[in-house]
C-alpha cells in the first residue's frame, strides 16, 4: 500500500510508520522535519496547519492520522488537495466524561473530561470534523499506550527505579490502569483495513485492567528485578512522584475483541519496551520524579 502517516518521528506515529515499512508498504511521513525521520520512509516536510501544495494531487491507499489533536488539524489536511481510499484516526479515551459509568462504551456520549481538559475536548472536535467530512473514516480510542519507542516517562521511569534497585513508591489509592501495546494498535489497524467493518468508532485496549502495584511489579520483572513497594500516605500530589494521574477508568473493548481476539501479554510487551529503552534512554522525556522522591520520602 501507499500510506501517509502523520508524524512518523515520535512514539506512536514512528512505530506505526516503521511497522508498515517492515510490511514493505510505501510509507510517507508528514511532519515539520524537526526530528530524524523513520528509516525507509519518504518525508513530506510541512506543518499540517500550513500545508500549502505539499499534498496537492497526491493519492494514498490509506491515511493513518496519528497526530490529529484539533479540528483544524483535520480540516487543513482534508483541504490540502489530498485523496485517499481509507482514513484511520487515532483518538483517545479522554473523549469520555469522567462522570460516566465504567467501562466506557463506544455508544456513550462524549464530552469534557475534567482530568484531561482541552486535550479531550480538542480530540472530540477532531473526531467530529473528520466524520462530518469523511463518514466512512475509522476512529480508534485507546487507553494508555505503551511499548517500544515510548518517549513518555511512564514504564521507563519504573525501569529506571528497577535498574537502580530502588524501593518504589505507590499512591495509596492503588487505582487500576488499562494499557494497550503499540504493536497491537498496528495489528488492529490492519484488521480494520482488511475487514472494513460497519462500525467506525472503536475502543481498544487490554481486556483486563491491573492495579498500579501489579503494573510496577511487572515492570520490575521485565528488568529482571523484584519490586519492593512502599505506599505514600502523606497526601503528596501523585503527579510529583508517579507517572499517572489519580484517575481510574476502563474502556469496553468487546467490539475490538470481536475483530482481533488476542492482545500482547503485558509482561511480554514490557520486556520489549525495556529492550528498546536500554538502547535509547536519551529519546525519553524524563521527569524529575526520583529527585522529588529522594527529597520528600
Amino acid at each position: 500500500m501507499k500510506i501517509l502517516v502523520t508524524g512518523g518521528t515520535i512514539f506512536a506515529s514512528r512505530y506505526v510508520a516503521e511497522y508498515y515499512v517492515h510490511k514493505h508498504d510505501m510509507v510517507f511521513c508528514l511532519n515539520r522535519g524537526n526530528n530524524p525521520p523513520s528509516e525507509n520512509t519518504t518525508l513530506i516536510k510541512a506543518d499540517r496547519n500550513n500545508l500549502g501544495d505539499s499534498l496537492k494531487d497526491m493519492h494514498f491507499d490509506t491515511v493513518l492520522d496519528i497526530t490529529a489533536y484539533t479540528d483544524e488539524h483535520i480540516n487543513s489536511l482534508l483541504d490540502s488537495g489530498i485523496t485517499f481510499d481509507s482514513y484511520v484516526m487515532i483518538s483517545s479515551s479522554a473523549v469520555y466524561p469522567e462522570t460516566l459509568p465504567r467501562p466506557f462504551k463506544e455508544t456513550y456520549p462524549v464530552g469534557e473530561n475534567k482530568i484531561w481538559g482541552a486535550y479531550g475536548t480538542n480530540k472530540i472536535a477532531a473526531e467530529n470534523a473528520l466524520l462530518q467530512r469523511v463518514p466512512n473514516a475509522y476512529i480508534i480510542r485507546p487507553p494508555y499506550l505503551y511499548g517500544d519507542m515510548n518517549n513518555l516517562y511512564r514504564e521507563s521511569f519504573v525501569f529506571d527505579c528497577a535498574m537502580q534497585e530502588r524501593k518504589f513508591y505507590i499512591p495509596q489509592n492503588n487505582i487500576k490502569l488499562q494499557f494497550f501495546y503499540i504493536g497491537d494498535l498496528c495489528r488492529f489497524i490492519d484488521k480494520i483495513l482488511e475487514i472494513q467493518p460497519k462500525q467506525h468508532i472503536f475502543n481498544v485496549g487490554n481486556k483486563d485492567c491491573i492495579t498500579i502495584a501489579e503494573w510496577v511489579k511487572l515492570c520490575y520483572q521485565a528488568v529482571g528485578k523484584t519490586a519492593e513497594l512502599a505506599y505514600v500516605t502523606n497526601g503528596d500530589e501523585q503527579r510529583n512522584y508517579f507517572c499517572f494521574y489519580d484517575y481510574e477508568y476502563s474502556l469496553d473493548v468487546e467490539k475490538q475483541y470481536q475483530i482481533m481476539s488476542d492482545t500482547t501479554n503485558l509482561l511480554d510487551g514490557l520486556k520489549s519496551s525495556f529492550a528498546w529503552y536500554k538502547n535509547n534512554p536519551s529519546l525519553v522525556r524524563k521527569k524529575d520524579y526520583i529527585h522529588y522522591i529522594d527529597q520528600n520520602f
